[in-house]
């Protein structure tokens, strides 16, 4: 006969193994594709040439991650990225936040079906299908001058492709539903006893959205913003191909080391510098967005 002494350890190990057993399959993933890749390519960064290059060993230095010294416009081309992401990511919010209000809020049954199967549409395409689709409607005489002309008969010429604000509408198409997908898990969890209480003190629109919806809603929009911003700055597709000659930023720089020059070593420093700027950023905000999401 067993005792309740007896059956305590048993359970403790139970509770202890299931979790450890559940999550043996993603971490085991997450080592093999992501862990032991970044490894290589962290001993790569401390290479003087790609080790794939000649049959001579290569020899390790720290040179590569001084280039942003020794290459200054290193410096603007990160810029170039931050700042993409920036815009990005505020756009993002702009546009997120009150769309995500509409399923949480506004809609409801089939309505609300149909509203996220168009938010979540463009995880369905192909992301260079997108991008190009773009090009044939931002350049001159595309589809956009062409719906302008409509109306407008002499309207001058207003395509924009070719330009950083064309990359941004590229970047904007491709992760606003990050945005709109956390800001609706926020919106949804709001009770509606809160809207009703102060509408009936007297609360019109601007300040409940204010007051209630913009707090409550905020660990949506940090997460959203984290999901977005840190892939932006990293993001050489929308650039390149947007951007044409204006889109040289810091994430087509990399992919230019590993796909043209060769140059892994330095594609990897660049790399991990970026993954340090972007783990140093949080670093900072951590603590403020914590007393923020601790306090609303």
């Amino acid at each position: 006969m067993t005792t309740p002494s007896d059956t305590a350890p048993t359970t403790a190990r139970r509770r202890w193994f299931a979790p450890f057993v559940l999550l043996t399959p993603a971490y085991a993933w997450l080592t093999f594709a992501v862990f032991l890749p970044l490894c290589a390519m962290l001993v790569f960064s401390f290479l003087t040439k790609s080790p794939f290059a000649s049959r001579t060993p290569p020899s390790f230095t720290f040179d590569h991650y001084l280039a942003f010294v020794k290459r200054p416009f290193l410096l603007d081309l990160s810029w170039t990225s931050v700042s993409l992401g920036l815009w990005t990511t505020g756009l993002c919010i702009l546009i997120g936040l009150p769309t995500a209000l509409a399923p949480a809020r506004a809609t409801q049954g089939r309505v609300r079906q149909v509203m996220f199967l168009l938010v979540i549409l463009p995880f369905w395409t192909n992301g260079l299908v997108r991008i190009f689709s773009w090009t044939m409607v931002l350049r001159e005489g595309g589809f956009l001058d062409y719906t302008v002309r409509l109306v407008w008969p002499d309207a001058p010429n207003i395509g924009f492709l070719y330009s950083h604000a064309a990359i941004v509408v590229g970047l904007v198409h491709a992760y606003l539903p990050y945005m709109i997908l956390t800001c609706y898990l926020s919106l949804v969890a709001i009770e509606s006893d809160l809207f009703e209480a102060a509408a009936s003190l007297g609360a019109r629109a601007p300040v409940i959205f204010w007051k209630i919806v913009l707090p409550l809603a905020a660990p949506g929009l940090i997460a959203g913003s984290v999901l977005i911003f840190v892939p932006v700055i990293g993001s050489f597709m929308e650039p390149r191909i947007l951007g044409g000659r204006v889109g040289v930023t810091l994430g087509t720089m990399i992919e230019d080391q590993f796909t043209q020059a060769f140059n892994w070593p330095l594609g990897a420093a660049l790399s991990f510098v970026m993954l340090a700027a972007v783990l140093l950023l949080f670093l900072v905000f951590s603590r403020p967005l914590r007393g923020r999401l601790a306090n609303g």
